[in-house]
């Protein structure tokens, strides 16, 4: 399959409702959650190709049957008022997405698992998962945020204003979030991994879109979604900039922590900002507003094949199977997450 996708008339197709889905990609499988119900998909390997410990190769798709584990789910923001403000909801549901996706990694990460001679699995441990969740948010709050400010810093002196300050922080930011994306998107090993987040795209623009979930159906959708989290990421940084200036350049210790205290509130108003832009996604406006964010899910994601396609409706209907998602009331869908 090209680069230019399945085109009808010449152009990948776009759906054009919103609906209350949301996703990510994990090893060999998708997570898809709705308002009440998340299900991960994983196409798990053949005993062959796990057999005597071996490890499927970067680029080497799973070939066996896929496998399905759907929990329900209250919101944090349906249970606490107080979570369902704005800018604060946000936070809270980008947290409690947080939680559910490396849950559902670890699920993914263990169906690659070869059962011992007694059927059972050698599983991670959750003591391994809490510590992958803490450092990998440490070194996104030190890369994005720390390390803009110190470079920045060295080069106060030589800085005419505030102002200028704050700009040359944020190109300093937003050149490392650019470059770690493109290096990510060279790494062999994730290259799958791209594809399944393609593949979740496109499922829910066919869902979207209100065709029946085929593979077939999907692969004629665009890998590239309005409410992706690689645009929500590029929001953040862009965010950032309105957020900070006011703050101008004090003093070293109250710069630093300002960066971190900031970040729930960077964070809320991203958030704020994807579910409107998704929302009128068929608007002029949103659609110039979203277009930076699409092009840089071309580094995030890759053409899926039909096989894996099939995975993320797999996931799709195990929610489907639950809930109605487009039949959610307004109030549901306050903490419903929508980053795809």
């Amino acid at each position: 399959m090209s680069e230019l996708e399945s085109q009808r008339n010449g152009k990948p197709v776009q759906a054009r409702r919103d609906a209350p889905i949301g996703g990510q990609a994990v090893l060999e499988g998708v997570m898809m959650r709705g308002v009440s119900t998340w299900a991960v998909a994983v196409r798990k390997p053949t005993p062959e190709q796990i057999a005597g410990g071996r490890q499927l190769e970067p680029d080497e798709a799973a070939l066996g049957e896929i496998e399905v584990v759907s929990e329900p789910l209250v919101s944090w923001v349906k249970r606490h008022r107080v979570l369902r403000l704005p800018l604060i909801r946000g936070v809270a549901a980008l947290g409690e997405s947080l939680k559910i996706g490396f849950k559902a990694l670890g699920i993914s990460a263990n169906a690659q698992v070869e059962e011992d001679a007694e059927g059972e699995k050698q599983q991670i441990g959750g003591g391994t998962w809490i510590t992958t969740i803490v450092v990998s948010v440490l070194l996104a709050i030190g890369l994005f945020f720390l390390v803009p400010v110190g470079i920045t810093s060295l080069l106060k002196d030589a800085l005419p204003g505030s102002v200028v300050f704050v700009l040359v922080e944020k190109a300093i930011r937003i050149s490392i979030f650019l470059a770690y994306l493109w290096l990510i998107s060279r790494m062999k090993d994730l290259q799958r991994v791209f594809e399944y987040h393609g593949a979740e795209h496109k499922t829910i623009s066919c869902y979207e879109a209100g065709l029946p979930l085929t593979p077939e159906n999907a692969q004629q959708f665009s890998r590239l979604h309005p409410r992706c989290g690689t645009s929500f990421l590029l929001i953040v940084m862009v965010v950032a900039v309105f957020v900070f200036a006011p703050l101008g350049t004090p003093a070293w210790y109250i710069l630093f922590p300002s960066r971190v205290i900031g970040i729930p509130l960077v964070a809320g108003i991203a958030f704020e900002l994807i579910k409107l832009f998704g929302k009128h996604r068929d608007k002029r406006w949103a659609q110039i507003l979203m277009w930076p964010g699409m092009q840089l899910q071309r580094l995030t994601t890759r053409q899926p094949d039909l096989s894996q396609l099939a995975v993320a409706i797999a996931a799709l209907e195990a929610v489907l199977a639950v809930e109605n998602p487009l039949a959610a009331s307004e109030e549901d869908r306050v903490g419903m997450e929508v980053v795809a």
